[in-house]
């Protein structure tokens, strides 16, 4: 699957983030990019399944679980077309974009991470995420711990003040205030490139097993 070369690839398309370049070397994107993602794609799907059959782990080169290699640069200073990082997501079915309860991997030659759990629900859904756990805090503060055992951490972005209708000394506060419901565990590119790294990927992503199913519920999702 993933190889030294992938990462070989991103650092040359860092230093020549160009589409003529790109162009020129997509060969090489394909074969130490693109080939090895959708292998682990499809080498993982059963796995993913099995975590929840309402994930969707899909091996396509467009609209699949690999997301695209270039940038949406048009509210960005920053006009570079193309992405210095592999990202894969497997997202609930239910969801319609990448803003959906999920899995995600992360490679880049500045960080590489797995991810679990949904970045920048829309206004209704960060509320009733809210709700759920100001109702159901003992669960969330369950699938905190198994995060936390499993060297996890929430991470994203957090309102300054409370949201509205939660007190200020709710003991949940911090967590009422998050905008973002991510944890990342840290992983090394040697994790990522060894032959096993499916059943790792697998093994890992277990531990948010309990925050996924906990988010679906608060959404009304199944999973």
């Amino acid at each position: 699957m993933f190889i030294k070369d992938t990462f070989s690839f991103l650092a040359e398309l860092e230093n020549n983030n160009q589409r003529e370049w790109f162009k020129e070397n997509q060969e090489r994107y394909e074969a130490q990019v693109r080939s090895p993602a959708l292998a682990f794609i499809e080498t993982i799907r059963p796995q993913i399944l099995d975590l929840s059959p309402r994930l969707t782990a899909v091996a396509k080169k467009v609209g699949g679980s690999m997301m695209r290699p270039q940038r949406d640069s048009r509210f960005s200073k920053d006009k570079t077309p193309y992405k210095l990082n592999v990202g894969i997501q497997f997202r609930h079915f239910q969801g319609k974009d990448v803003h959906a309860p999920g899995l995600y991997l992360h490679i880049a030659n500045d960080g590489c991470f797995i991810g679990a759990g949904i970045w920048h629900p829309d206004a209704k859904a960060l509320n009733a995420i809210r709700q759920c756990i100001d109702e159901n805090p003992k669960a969330y503060q369950k699938a905190l711990k198994a995060l936390e055992a499993a060297d996890f951490e929430m991470v994203g972005a957090s309102l300054v003040r409370p949201p509205r209708g939660f007190d200020k000394e709710h003991p949940l506060i911090d967590e009422l205030k998050r905008k973002d419901f991510i944890a990342l565990k840290t992983i090394t590119p040697e994790q990522i490139c060894a032959t096993n790294f499916d059943s790792f990927f697998a093994a890992q992503v277990q531990h948010s097993q309990a925050l996924m199913a906990y988010l679906c519920f608060a959404l009304d999702l199944d999973y």
